[in-house]
């Protein structure tokens, strides 16, 4: 069975850094997609980014590209998210997810990883 576990939030000041990290369990991802999640409070859930396991193909929020950037090591089965220039608005708790290839439903997810930014 695969189990993921985010790690690496925290508090941090206005244009501060953080790197997320996503610890894939069970199994290799090859075949997946992942992605980065998050919700903020009195917002609905949205998506980050994105990368393909096999490719490491990626993609990411229009409004956050240039800020965030999704990786990942294959040897780890870790994913990460860096996330540079933070605003408050970037408050949110942050969730790793895995879905197949070629589907829509990300059938895997974390338990989430609350990231503050302090103004």
């Amino acid at each position: 069975q695969v189990q993921l576990v985010e790690s690496g939030g925290g508090l941090v000041q206005a244009g501060g850094s953080l790197r997320l990290s996503c610890a894939a369990s069970g199994r290799t991802f090859t075949g997946f997609y992942m992605a980065w999640f998050r919700q903020a409070p009195g917002k609905e859930r949205e998506s980050v980014a994105g990368i393909n396991w096999d490719d490491a193909s990626t993609n990411y929020r229009d409004s956050l590209k240039g800020r965030f950037a999704i990786s990942r090591d294959n040897a780890k089965n870790t994913m990460y998210l860096q996330m540079n220039s933070l605003k408050p608005e970037d408050t949110a708790v942050y969730y790793c997810a895995a879905r197949r290839l070629f589907t829509t439903q990300y059938d895997y997810w974390g338990q989430g990883t609350q990231v503050t930014v302090s103004s």
